[in-house]
């Protein structure tokens, strides 16, 4: 819980000060400089709530913050009878978008950082229990489209590829993790 904490702060103080650094870098007032999202997709198919926001660097690029509660170790990890995933993730990611003024939509690449604290405890049917320390860090990279309506109102998939650090989880689960979402955002 202190090396998830700890990761916490650290993200808050690098993205804060980001912002702080390049608030007067961008310099069309029309554009919006902020995105909160929600990742539909995994809210509905897996049960987990995966919260994002980005701050505009320019119109090309960002910094994205993301939590992630109730995270689940990828797709092919099905919690069945027995099986708890309790965990909560934080992720920081660079959003490289290929825009043009003219048009807001388009492909977009993110590299990521992200630290996932919690644990996964399976009851077996002789009544052993093994908990998994899912504490660890993950380095991915992804990629997506996004449509954007009026300079507010952003949607559109993405997909991301990433491996663990964690030799507890890579004995019980694959040390490389895919993840898919569907991204419902405002800009403002």
């Amino acid at each position: 819980m202190r090396n998830f904490i700890g990761a916490l702060v650290l993200i808050v103080v690098v993205v804060s000060g980001s912002f702080q650094a390049n608030a007067q870098s961008f310099d069309d007032p029309q554009l919006p400089g902020n995105e909160i999202k929600l990742n539909i997709f995994n809210t509905i198919f897996i049960g987990s709530l995966e919260l994002g926001y980005e701050h505009f660097l320019d119109r090309n690029q960002s910094i994205g913050f993301g939590m992630t509660f109730m995270d689940r170790f990828a797709y092919v990890s099905d919690s069945g009878e027995g099986q708890d995933f309790k965990s909560t993730s934080v992720t920081l990611a660079y959003n490289y978008y290929f825009v043009t003024e003219s048009n807001p939509s388009g492909i977009y690449v993110f590299p990521f950082l992200k630290y996932r604290g919690g644990s996964f405890t399976e009851k077996f049917d002789n009544n052993d229990i093994v908990e998994t320390s899912l504490n660890s860090f993950i380095i991915g990279f992804g990629g997506g489209y996004k449509w954007v309506h009026n300079d507010k109102f952003a949607l559109g998939p993405y997909v991301s590829i990433a491996r663990g650090f964690n030799s507890e989880v890579s004995d019980r689960f694959d040390p490389v993790e895919f993840n898919a979402g569907f991204s419902v955002g405002f800009r403002f």
